[in-house]
C-alpha cells in the first residue's frame, strides 16, 4: 500500500500532532492554532494512529471513523488530517518521524505534543532516538506544567532546552531541541471525555431499568356487567 501524505513542498515548516483521536476534541485543535502562531509554521498534520501501544484499544472505533471525526472539526485549511501510519505499518513514532524524514528530508518537521503526554514520553519506545530525529514542542496542559517538568523524559530534554522568546525560530533547530509553550489551556481531553461517556451511557440505562420498574401496571377492566365503557375512549 503506497502512503498518501498531506500536501507539502520544501523548505516548509510542517508539525506533527499524532494520537488516537479516540475522540478528536477542541483541545487538539486549540493546541494546533497555538503552535502555527508561536512557531510559525506553515501546517500542522493530524498524524492518527491505528492504535496506542500503550493502551488498551478494545472498542477503538475505525480508523476511517476517527479521521472523518477530525476532519469534521479541523476546521482551519492550515490543518492537515491524515492516517498514512496504517499504510506504512508504522506502530511507533519514532518509526513514523524515520519514514518522514526519508520521505520529505527537506520539510522542517517539528513533533507536537501536550504537557499531559510529555509526562508519559518515557515510556514511548525509542523515545530517545525520536528526540534525536525531530525537534519536540511541548504545549502546555492544566494541572500538567510541574509534573511534565518533572517527568524523566523532560529531565533528559532540559539540556536541549530552547527558550520560548525563540519559538519563531525553533522548527528549523537541528534535534534535539525541546520548547515548553505557555499559552490558551483547554481541560479537555480524549480520555476524559471517554469516561464522560461512559458515565452518561451508565446513568441512562438505570434510568431506563428504573423506568420500566416503576411503570403503572395497564388497565384491566374491573366492570360490572352492562357498566358503560365509553368513558374509556375519552381518555
Amino acid at each position: 500500500m503506497i502512503a498518501r501524505l498531506p500536501r507539502w513542498s520544501s523548505g516548509q515548516r510542517i508539525g506533527l500532532l499524532g494520537g488516537t483521536f479516540n475522540p478528536p476534541h477542541e483541545g487538539h485543535l486549540l493546541i494546533s492554532l497555538y503552535a502555527l502562531k508561536r512557531l510559525r509554521l506553515d501546517r500542522v498534520w493530524w498524524v492518527v494512529t491505528p492504535g496506542n501501544p500503550l493502551k488498551d484499544n478494545e472498542g477503538l472505533p475505525g480508523l476511517a471513523a476517527r479521521l472523518a471525526d477530525a476532519r469534521a472539526l479541523a476546521r482551519d485549511p492550515r490543518i492537515a488530517v491524515t492516517g498514512f501510519e496504517a499504510a506504512i505499518g508504522a506502530r511507533y513514532t519514532a518509526d513514523t518521524i524515520a519514514f518522514l524524514r526519508r520521505r520529505a528530508p527537506e520539510v522542517h518537521f517539528v513533533w507536537l505534543m501536550g504537557a499531559d503526554n510529555l509526562r508519559q514520553f518515557h515510556r514511548w519506545r525509542r523515545w530517545r532516538a525520536l528526540a534525536a530525529s525531530a525537534p519536540i514542542a511541548v504545549v502546555d496542559r492544566p494541572g500538567s506544567t510541574l509534573s511534565a517538568l518533572a517527568a524523566p523524559a523532560a529531565l533528559y530534554l532540559a539540556k536541549f532546552r530552547v527558550p520560548e522568546s525563540r519559538a519563531a525560530s525553533f522548527p528549523e533547530r537541528a534535534a534535539p531541541a525541546f520548547i515548553f509553550l505557555h499559552g490558551p489551556q483547554s481541560m479537555l481531553s480524549s480520555s476524559a471525555i471517554r469516561r464522560d461517556e461512559a458515565a452518561l451511557k451508565a446513568v441512562e440505562k438505570r434510568a431506563a431499568t428504573a423506568h420500566v420498574l416503576r411503570r403503572p401496571p395497564a388497565f384491566t377492566g374491573g366492570l360490572k356487567e352492562g357498566q358503560d365503557t365509553d368513558f374509556l375512549a375519552d381518555h
